[in-house]
């Protein structure tokens, strides 16, 4: 056998090195990595990197987004990964429409109303009053009644394209929490109270005073005197937000069924979504739609009866039914703001007439 020498060796050792990773270069672009979950992409795939604002605070966040975008991003793995923000953490909720459309955020889950939308269906956003009786309305009113259809044409329209409407669902009902009890009608006058600006317009008729705050301030409010009361949500939210323990009273009446929220995109962000990953997305706010419905549904009922915070208080049916009466006229004003709410208007008076027609459990 030939001695071979240290020098030797690493000349022969290193040539095998260097040959070896020209072999990898040459076969490495044709490869692709695979994640643990089977999902295989290119490796020089550019991940898509989104900013969200949702406009719910951290503690409300938890349920009506966030689960929906950790599921979208497990699933996406380093294909696409959505940076989810919450309440007036990049910019107001009163300019995530404005913010959307600019591109300074990519994806925004609200109401029209309360992120002050330039879109004519903006007023119908949030609690439009005594549109619905339940959640399952509003999914109904827009998968079959045109919805979806009038929203999307709507936002193309007032964005000049750059705003994308997604998907809506339904939350909680709206009712009042107060600090004192609401008895009588009468009871409302002078009432500062948190609640969207369509709602607010309504109410004040009754001699409610809304008021306008940043969500996470509203609790501080209610505790230092600045506001009587909510009317942004059901019981489920006043417990899960920490109202409930700066409020005593709970109001039984309802100004809505179900307060209508929506997904909405950036459209060119949204236009460099691969069509797969838009399908994901698309499912994941579905999921998000599905756990509110008995998130909130369960929650209501379940905390009424055993939430220990809020005593319960109602105005007489026959005092309430006076604030009902006055919906319709307001439906009236809201129908000539332009041809397109009215035929917002339009299909709640059918979805509505068929409700009451088909009697119950559909409305009682």
């Amino acid at each position: 056998m030939k001695n071979v020498t240290t020098r030797e060796f690493l000349k022969v050792a290193t040539a095998c090195i260097a040959g070896a990773a020209s072999a990898a270069a040459l076969t490495g672009c044709d490869k692709k990595s695979k994640l643990d979950k089977g999902v295989t992409i290119p490796q020089t795939h550019k991940m898509i990197k989104w900013r969200f604002q949702t406009y719910a605070g951290t503690a409300l966040a938890q349920h009506v987004c966030k689960p929906a975008i950790d599921a979208f991003n497990k699933i996406a793995g380093n294909r696409m990964h959505i940076d989810l923000y919450y309440a007036d953490q990049l910019v107001p909720t009163s300019e995530l429409f404005s913010a959307l459309q600019a591109g300074t955020i990519d994806g925004v889950q609200s109401d029209d109303d309360s992120m002050s939308s330039a879109a004519d269906v903006r007023v119908f956003g949030g609690y439009f009053p005594f549109a619905s009786r339940y959640s399952l309305d509003v999914p109904v009113l827009f998968a079959q009644y045109g919805l979806d259809k009038i929203w999307a044409e709507s936002y193309k329209e007032a964005s000049n394209g750059k705003v994308t409407w997604l998907s809506a669902g339904s939350w909680d009902p709206c009712h009042f929490a107060t600090k004192k009890p609401i008895n009588h009608l009468s009871d409302l006058k002078g009432l500062k109270v948190y609640t969207f600006p369509t709602a607010g317009k309504f109410l004040s008729q009754f001699g409610v005073v809304p008021v306008t705050l940043p969500y996470e301030d509203a609790e501080m409010a209610l505790r230092t005197g600045t506001l009587d009361g909510v009317a942004w949500s059901g019981i489920t939210e006043d417990y899960t937000v920490g109202w409930a323990d700066a409020c005593k009273y709970f109001v039984t009446n309802s100004l809505s069924g179900a307060w209508i929220g929506s997904y909405f995109a950036n459209t060119e962000s949204w236009g460099k979504v691969p069509d797969d990953l838009k399908e994901l997305f698309k499912l994941s706010m579905d999921s998000s739609h599905y756990y509110r419905q008995y998130w909130y549904w369960g929650g209501e009922a379940e905390l009424r009866v055993n939430g220990g915070k809020l005593q319960l208080c109602s105005i007489p049916e026959e005092e309430w039914k006076s604030v009902e009466e006055k919906a319709v006229p307001f439906w009236e004003e809201m129908a000539k703001a332009s041809p397109r709410a009215g035929k917002v208007v339009e299909a709640f008076r059918k979805y509505n007439a068929v409700m009451a027609k088909a009697g119950k459990p559909y409305r009682y």
